[in-house]
């Protein structure tokens, strides 16, 4: 096909004008889509080891199942805009496509930059655009000569590494509108330009969600108000609390040799602290009616939880069952944090502060010093 070849720095890829049934042909379509009235296109099947496609079905689709609603009225929305749309093009903006196959390209002359590119043998894998295609399939489905005389303006990214369409993905998407800051921690160790100390705290993050002997496994909610199931804190925030802690460290971090292994023992660090914190809580650790593994009190909790790993992180033997004991004063403090009347006890102007005020009052109940800005906070009250 006829494409013009883009240089941009170090990087080379191609724009094209691609006839619609050869490219809903040369397409994966990583996740299930719906239109009103019509039979459903089903997602392709894809190696759980492609990074990529598990990467990009992970955002298109979710562990809560609400990309089907979400994608039934968006698609449709699309499809009748491709409908009634006759002055002005149905599909303006380019699609971007990745594949991992080194495409072919023979200038023709006397241009260098526009000639024929080859196809891949596979399939492209859909970086931006899925629902306008699949809107373009249950289009064409309906109005097939019309669909016919369409070309979609593509943007072809070829021979690059999984790395690299991961980072297309996150620097396309990552706007409030498409992914939200929750799933944004996830994207962090795939893209070359996060800050090392993000990728740390996107990596602790990552265990405390994952390993089977986290408290809070499964209780992290990955995709903001978009969750039906039940979670305890949103990943965002939760991130926010392990960087904070992480930042604090930086200088010394920074120059450990093998920072995922350190990131490993900031999780067994937190996991040994919220299992003791279980233990001191009782009966009001998860329970409905108190407001122990709300939001507001595990922020405050992991501020606890750094404080106490500076001062008694070693030995790492016995460690948890040593701060149980430390943080046992908390069994009795369990009653004030029922959730009734609980914004009167903790009154606040804000989250921000109440979560500073809960852990000052955790801190002070299991003898826990504060360190650093927080300590210079305390000297000043």
């Amino acid at each position: 096909m006829l494409a013009t070849q883009i240089r941009q720095k170090d990087s080379v890829f191609y724009f094209c004008a691609y006839p619609s049934d050869d490219l809903l042909d040369k397409v994966r379509f990583i996740s299930r889509f719906y239109a009103e009235g019509a039979p459903s296109l089903p997602g392709d099947d894809f190696d759980p080891s492609d990074e990529v496609a598990s990467f990009i079905s992970r955002i298109e689709s979710n562990d809560a199942a609400f990309q089907r609603q979400l994608s039934r009225a968006k698609v449709t929305a699309i499809k009748n805009f491709y409908e009634t749309a006759v002055s002005q093009p149905p599909i303006p903006g380019t699609v971007l496509l990745f594949t991992d196959e080194k495409l072919k390209f023979d200038p023709v002359k006397p241009f260098t930059n526009v000639g024929n590119l080859q196809e891949p043998r596979g399939k492209y894998l859909i970086i931006d655009g899925q629902h306008r295609l699949a809107a373009l399939h249950f289009y064409k489905r309906e109005r097939r000569d019309d669909a016919k005389t369409m070309h979609v303006p593509c943007v072809i990214f070829d021979g690059k590494s999984e790395d690299f369409a991961t980072e297309m993905f996150v620097i396309i998407n990552s706007t409030p509108t498409r992914i939200n800051k929750s799933h944004l921690v996830d994207l962090y160790e795939k893209v070359s330009w996060a800050a090392p100390d993000k990728k740390f705290a996107a990596r602790v993050v990552d265990h405390l969600y994952r390993e089977a002997d986290s408290p809070l496994r499964y209780k992290i909610n990955r995709l903001g108000g978009r969750s039906r199931q039940e979670k305890w804190i949103l990943q965002a925030e939760l991130f926010n609390e392990v960087h904070r802690w992480a930042t604090s460290e930086w200088r010394k971090l920074s120059k450990k040799q093998n920072l995922p292994r350190e990131a490993e023992r900031y999780y067994e660090l937190t996991r040994d602290f919220l299992r003791a914190a279980e233990k001191a809580w009782g009966e009001a650790w998860g329970h409905a009616n108190y407001m122990v593994t709300r939001p507001v009190t595990l922020k405050a909790m992991l501020r606890v939880c750094a404080d106490l790993a500076h001062e008694d992180a070693e030995p790492k033997d016995e460690r948890q069952k040593r701060w149980a004991r430390r943080l046992s004063p908390w069994t009795e403090l369990a009653k004030t944090f029922r959730q009734e009347g609980f914004y009167e006890r903790y009154p606040a102007k804000g989250q921000v502060e109440r979560v500073q005020r809960i852990y000052k009052e955790l801190g002070r109940a299991a003898n826990v010093a504060r360190r650093g800005k927080d300590a210079d906070d305390e000297s000043s009250e």
